[in-house]
């Protein structure tokens, strides 16, 4: 069967052909088809899809649009189509304002959706050749399952240098970002920094503000960001002047670069060292190690040289330099992952690339969006049809005098067009006026570019769809009318016209209900993670980077001082921060382990104080302790750990440790800990061996005494580390509030969905009351009549409320089952989940029950409180 080949989309071409000047056509149309084969070899075909679609909006400018072939008695026919329509906003102010109000309100949610949307799609696009970078990543089989590596050796950056020069222009090995003390002869400061080398600058594109990006050839020089310059040197030239990393490395100013933005992945980077520095300054690595996995390798493929073709050829370059037990064990794959899609596409199962969360979000927002801004067209839509009687007459003598039927659609599309444009301008405003507090709800620093034409591009799209769609079923329908029954007075729009009205409130209706649903499951899968048993008590807990010589001279005098505080319960230090997984090995044998298997634990050294600064549970056995002297040759292992080995009895259990860097040794097993969670909160705890070695440590901890106040133990704490470590800042952090951080991203999304679930639920709502006051204007003089005849306002108030009622209950029964189908798929991509509650269905239909009632009893009590005498007058 011949396979289906992909082909730029119909739509945009056509659209391209209806736009663009003749001359133009041929050479666009080759030079977009040529653009669309080459994103499609290196990303999806949705992708290049769109893509297609960018290019094609961004011809749409004054210089390559077709000269119109309209005769000034057309452009007389339109000006007085929009007069007329001007005409008609001015006489209904009231539907108007809810049109407009709605429109606008669904247009500001699209707008804001779409530049959300933007932001995600151009990560890392301010790199010049974001297109050609690539990072150097593998797959290889650990326990019969295919995982997915960024680390690699040095020497991987000197081989694909020496070897597969004729693929990459530049191949950039690095180090991962860290936290330095960065201090000049009056300042200090933490930074977050790397070491790099030195064709790093050009690959990335830094704008060199000062200096030049061939700084990074001297080995004792360094390239620091905009903003870390004025923090150091405020308003002084920072070229040439001297700066010291960790109280150890002294190194020369050389360049300042223009800030990094925040939607690109190395935005955290305030300063860049050459790699020869610190091959210089760490003699257990250099560039040609094979058997220590902590680097990062980027490159850059030289032009005219695919991605694929790159990946190819590196392939098997790790099972070349790796012992051949191991390459036929693990059989490791390298392959180039394109910068392009590093923010949205990082994310692997098994050796396969699956859908990340945040390609997820941008699905999710894209459709909520479109779902918001449908909304609002559907009030547009019922509240027209619903005034169809009252313009009925408009359209019968209209036809009486000539006009045909698509002259009456022109007209009532110029006039659902004239209300997109307002609706536009003020959705606008509101955009300007909430973007920084949505910038603060979403985490982003999104601007409005005013002289982008991509911006305007997007607002003329939006107000010409939005008007389209709004006025499409209406213009439809209106112009249907037979001119003779509506003269001779005959018409009446009937029951059955107010079918798709119903139908068309429902889907409003279903959709808020479902949106309402998805809100709280996202809060309760928080929560309900949130809860989850961490293994360790976090409260009052502190962390300290150890990025000073001074602590370690001063480690136990400085335990000693802060104890002595009376507001520290204890210190202890650690070679990995407690909210990471950081450290694996593999290289363990224990009794009863199966000898063609090798699986990797979670390694971490710690001093003899670490549980009882943690307070971790010990499940079995017992902690560490001074007392025993032997403990330098004892581990403690975690639940998860304890699991994979199979002991039955792991105490006094000795396992032997082997690992590539170190000779081998024997540790016996003390105790087990209950699992902590490092990781992901969303995920299983992974197997760990905790080591007792009071020499190896990067991270220092401090707990504050339970019942001693955080804010007074502080002053007193610093005071202390000022004395004992003064080249450091005080620059400590709550483990808690770290461990919160990694709940940001879902916060952010519920946040965000939380907001709008409101927005649909108020533009229904709005359209809900317009058409209530219509309904209820139009039932005056049946209200009239009932209330001579003896109805009460309560029976008034049910007969009128009676089916909007039922219209939203059916909206919910449709929710329920939609919402439960789609968050169930959300909820199965998380390990450690919540379950989908009844009363959470339950609470969105009562709560969109409640408003309708509130929403549609104003416009009812107010009509069946009215004088009958005056609304049968004209009886």
């Amino acid at each position: 069967m011949k396979a289906k080949q992909t082909i730029p989309p119909r739509l945009a071409r056509r659209f391209l052909h209806w736009f663009l000047r003749e001359d133009l056509k041929e050479e666009v149309e080759g030079d977009l088809q040529e653009k669309f084969y080459i994103k499609l070899e290196g990303s999806s075909p949705t992708y290049a899809k769109l893509n297609y679609w960018y290019q094609v909006l961004q011809y749409l400018r004054p210089f390559a649009i077709r000269k119109s072939t309209y005769t000034p008695t057309h452009y007389a026919m339109y000006r007085s189509y929009f007069k007329i329509g001007w005409r008609n906003i001015s006489s209904h102010k009231e539907y108007a304002c809810i049109n407009i109000g709605g429109l606008a309100t669904g247009m500001m949610v699209a707008l804001l959706i779409a530049l959300w949307i933007y932001d995600e799609l151009s990560f890392n696009k301010y790199h010049d050749n974001y297109e050609r970078i690539v990072q150097v990543m593998y797959h290889a089989t650990y326990e019969g399952e295919r995982k997915t590596n960024n680390s690699q050796p040095p020497g991987m950056g000197t081989t694909l240098t020496s070897t597969y020069d004729r693929y990459f222009e530049y191949v950039v090995p690095a180090t991962q970002t860290s936290e330095f003390v960065v201090a000049t002869e009056d300042k200090k400061l933490t930074a977050a920094g790397r070491f790099m080398q030195a064709d790093a600058p050009k690959m990335l594109g830094l704008r060199m503000q000062k200096g030049t990006q061939r700084a990074l050839e001297d080995m004792r020089s360094v390239l620091i960001s905009t903003n870390l310059a004025e923090k150091l040197f405020a308003d002084a030239n920072p070229i040439d002047q001297l700066i010291t990393i960790n109280a150890n490395l002294e190194v020369k100013v050389s360049g300042v670069y223009e800030d990094l933005p925040a939607n690109s992945a190395f935005y955290e980077l305030e300063f860049i060292m050459p790699l020869d520095l610190f091959y210089s300054t760490n003699q257990w690595t250099g560039p040609d190690v094979w058997d220590n996995f902590f680097m990062r390798t980027y490159a850059q493929v030289r032009s005219g040289v695919t991605i694929r073709e790159a990946s190819e050829a590196v392939e098997d370059v790790m099972s070349a330099h790796i012992a051949p037990e191991d390459a036929a064990r693990e059989k490791p794959e390298i392959f180039l992952h394109p910068m392009s899609q590093w923010h949205l596409h990082s994310q692997f199962e098994n050796g396969a690339k699956v859908r990340s969360k945040a390609y997820m979000f941008v699905w999710f927002f894209g459709i909520t969006g479109l779902f918001v801004l449908l909304l609002a067209c559907i009030n547009f839509m019922n509240l027209s049809t619903a005034r169809s009687e009252k313009r009925a007459k408009e359209v019968g003598i209209r036809k009486s005098i000539g006009s045909v039927r698509h002259q009456l659609v022109s007209q009532f599309l110029s006039e659902s067009l004239l209300i997109a444009i307002i609706a536009c301008i003020v959705s606008v405003g509101m955009v300007w006026l909430t973007l920084p507090w949505f910038n603060e709800l979403s985490g982003k620093d999104i601007q409005l570019q005013w002289l982008s034409p991509e911006i305007w591009g997007l607002l003329i799209l939006f107000t010409v769809v939005t008007g389209l769609l709004a006025g499409s079923y209406p213009a439809f329908y209106l112009s249907s009318f037979q001119a003779v029954s509506v003269l001779k007075g005959s018409f009446r729009s009937g029951r059955l016209a107010a079918l798709p009205r119903r139908m068309l409130v429902v889907f409003q209706f279903t959709i808020s209900i479902a949106l309402i649903i998805g809100t709280i499951t996202v809060y309760q899968q928080i929560q309900f993670v949130k809860d989850r048993s961490l293994g360790y008590e976090s409260e009052g807990l502190l962390t300290f980077p150890m990025n000073s010589p001074e602590y370690y001279r001063n480690y136990e005098q400085l335990r000693n001082e802060l104890i002595r505080t009376n507001a520290v319960a204890d210190v202890a230090k650690s070679s990995r921060p407690l909210t990471s997984a950081l450290g694996w090995n593999e290289g363990f044998n224990w009794p009863g382990k199966a000898q063609d298997t090798s699986p990797a634990f979670n390694t971490i050294w710690v001093s003899s104080d670490y549980g009882n600064t943690v307070g971790w549970d010990i499940v079995e056995g017992r902690d560490f302790s001074h007392d025993f002297a032997t403990d330098s040759a004892a581990i403690i292992v975690n639940e998860t750990a304890l699991k994979l080995m199979g002991l039955e009895n792991p105490i006094g259990e000795v396992v032997s440790f082997d690992p590539s860097w170190a000779e081998r040794k024997e540790y016996t097993i003390v105790g087990v800990t209950r699992d902590m969670v490092k990781e992901s909160p969303y995920e299983a705890t992974h197997p760990s061996v905790i080591f007792n070695d009071d020499n190896a440590a990067s991270w220092l901890f401090v707990k504050i005494k339970p019942n001693f106040p955080a804010q007074e133990a502080l002053p007193i704490i610093e005071e202390v580390f000022s004395e004992l470590v003064p080249s450091a800042p005080f620059d400590y952090k709550f483990v808690d509030n770290e461990y919160n951080t990694k709940f940001r991203a879902e916060e952010r999304i519920g946040k965000l969905a939380s907001l709008f679930a409101l927005l649909a639920i108020f533009i229904s709502s709005l359209g809900l009351f317009g058409l209530a006051s219509y309904v209820a204007e139009q039932r005056t003089k049946e209200i009239g009549i009932r209330k001579v005849l003896g109805a009460s306002v309560s029976q008034l108030w049910q007969l009128l409320s009676k089916e909007f009622m039922v219209l939203v209950m059916s909206a919910c029964i449709i929710a329920a089952p939609l919402a439960y189908f789609l968050l169930q798929g959300w909820l199965d991509n998380y390990e450690y989940r919540t379950n989908l509650s009844w009363w959470t269905f339950a609470a969105a239909g009562t709560g969109a029950l409640l408003l309708t009632l509130l929403t549609v009893s104003f416009q009812t009590i107010k009509a069946a409180l009215l004088n009958p005498a005056n609304s049968l007058k004209s009886e």
